[in-house]
């Protein structure tokens, strides 16, 4: 009997009620991707029901993936309650956790950061710093990554999120290093409850600057117990692919593997499927956010979703009749979008047992529903938050 939750990293499926509030009325990641693509085909998400989920949103229906009459799964949709429309604070949230006030937001301003962190960071790490201020990612590593060569130089920013990023070019400042200078700057982050510290290394020469796969995310550590720990000190095993182990700073995880992206992340979710019994399979698939919504670039997004559709058609013969398929996403990232930054949205809900049938699960109020979902399903005591609705 095994439990497998897939997030689909910013797949959002419309604004959220308090979207306003984030600056991000009119957001929709799926909607807007399928218009902007013409419409996408979807026919293994469509079977399961996700074509289900916009009318209970009274939201435009997803172009290319209608409703369908008997839906494989059960379906509906979850608005975020925590504070903040971020990483940590999505899967936090689906882990049982409720994050208010949400984690400290570095102002647009120049500098950013404030000196109480910069200063000691500089003097702990021996190199300089420069950038200090909101920006995308590839953009600032493509319009300073010579003067960091230069200067030996650490890259760091931040954006919407809470999130204190350092880049540097392997070939000036080697990974251990890198990775180092992040350990510091997670401790002098803490007292402002940061949600991460990211490492983000690159490589190549002067105007081919890439990023690698080397990524490093270090999480503000949780202050209660999440689901994953809940099923851990219950002996049952937690299995995390992709990023969820940083996520959740290691902690409630048996064993974990650090994925590159979708097709690393998909295969070792397939093996995990096929050579485990018993369990708690938590993967994250990266590709989707990090390189099609924050570079807002519908056609990839797309194109990535087809791809993920088609694995999900050769995945779901793995299961046995006895387990659980959870499929979900974090926040939204509409490529179709002002900005680069995520957007505050409903996230679809699909839940599929091969041998039941699929109802409507409705809109559900918080994320934390799946962390109940899990305890009832490995018959454990509920954490403090959250219905189930199996």
């Amino acid at each position: 009997m095994k439990a497998i939750l897939i997030v689909l990293d910013s797949v959002g499926i419309g604004e959220a009620p308090d979207a306003e509030a984030y600056n991000d009325v009119g957001c929709a990641t799926l909607q807007h991707t399928a218009e902007a693509t013409g419409g996408i085909s979807l026919p293994t998400l469509e079977l399961l029901g996700l074509g289900n989920i916009p009318p209970l949103l009274a939201n435009k229906p997803i172009a290319g993936v209608p409703q369908v009459s008997e839906p494989l799964a059960s379906f509906g949709a979850m608005q975020e309650v925590s504070e903040g429309k971020d990483t940590i604070t999505g899967h936090w949230e689906i882990a049982g956790l409720e994050i208010n006030p949400g984690f400290h937001l570095f102002p647009a301003e120049e500098p950013s950061f404030p000196e109480e962190i910069t200063k000691p960071f500089v003097e702990k790490t021996g190199r300089p710093i420069i950038g200090n201020r909101h920006a995308s990612g590839t953009t600032i590593i493509k319009e300073l990554g010579n003067e960091a060569m230069d200067r030996e130089a650490f890259i760091v920013y931040t954006s919407a999120d809470s999130v204190f990023q350092i880049a540097a070019h392997t070939d000036v400042i080697p990974l251990e290093e890198l990775y180092s200078a992040c350990e510091v700057a997670r401790e002098l982050c803490d007292p402002y409850r940061v949600g991460r510290v990211i490492a983000r290394p690159f490589n190549g020469p002067p105007g081919k600057f890439i990023r690698t796969n080397d990524r490093v995310d270090y999480a503000f550590k949780p202050s209660e117990p999440t689901i994953l720990e809940h099923l851990f000190h219950h002996e049952v095993p937690v299995y995390s692919v992709g990023k969820i182990e940083d996520i959740f700073a290691h902690r409630g995880i048996t064993q974990g593997w650090h994925t590159a992206g979708n097709v690393e992340s998909q295969k070792q979710v397939e093996t995990l499927t096929k050579e485990k019994d018993h369990g708690f399979i938590f993967a994250n698939f990266i590709d989707f956010d990090m390189h099609f919504g924050h570079r807002r670039d519908p056609l990839g997004y797309a194109k990535c979703l087809a791809e993920t559709d088609q694995w999900l058609g050769k995945y779901l013969p793995l299961l046995n009749a006895d387990d659980l398929l959870i499929i979900t996403a974090d926040h939204g990232n509409d490529p179709t979008f002002s900005g680069t930054d995520h957007t505050r949205e409903y996230v679809p809900l699909l839940v599929y047992q091969p041998d039941k049938s699929g109802t409507c699960l409705g809109l559900r109020h918080g994320f934390y529903d799946i962390a109940a979902s899990l305890s009832d399903f490995f018959n454990l005591s509920s954490l403090s938050r959250g219905t189930s609705f199996l």
